[in-house]
């Protein structure tokens, strides 16, 4: 017997893209995204983002935090904590509160932590 939706704890939705899968176009999630596949376009996630290990992205991400172990090739937005994990490869601009980043992996790019420009690009795009 399943559980039903209505039934789940709340902050256990998510949404994945599985590696083989690529996306050309724009991403908007209202619960945390995890990326293992390729997205060449914008995230917009009032969550948490995480780039798996085999997880590629292009463009421009925005979100409440991330975990990045993956590639990114483009900006990120982040409005509280980016975490750089060891597999990590960023090349581009960062704007973050806060910035982590694990002994091997490598960061090419511009970083701006002064908390203004993150607080107010982390804004979530209007719908269209």
């Amino acid at each position: 017997m399943g559980i039903g939706k209505d039934t789940m704890p709340m902050g256990t939705e998510h949404n994945t893209l599985a590696f083989g899968t690529k996306v050309v176009g724009d991403i908007q999630a209202e619960n945390d995204f995890r990326l293992d596949g390729s997205v060449e376009g914008t995230i917009v996630c009032k969550g948490k983002i995480i780039i798996g290990t085999k997880g590629v992205m292009s463009g421009t991400m925005t979100c409440a935090n991330a975990d990045v172990m993956g590639t990114v090739k483009g900006k990120m937005v982040i409005a509280d904590t980016l975490s750089l994990k060891s597999t990590a490869r960023v090349e581009g601009e960062i704007i973050t509160k806060t910035l982590s980043i694990e002994p091997q992996a490598v960061f090419s790019g511009t970083c701006d932590m002064s908390g203004n420009k993150a607080a107010q690009g982390a804004a979530p795009a209007p719908a269209k």
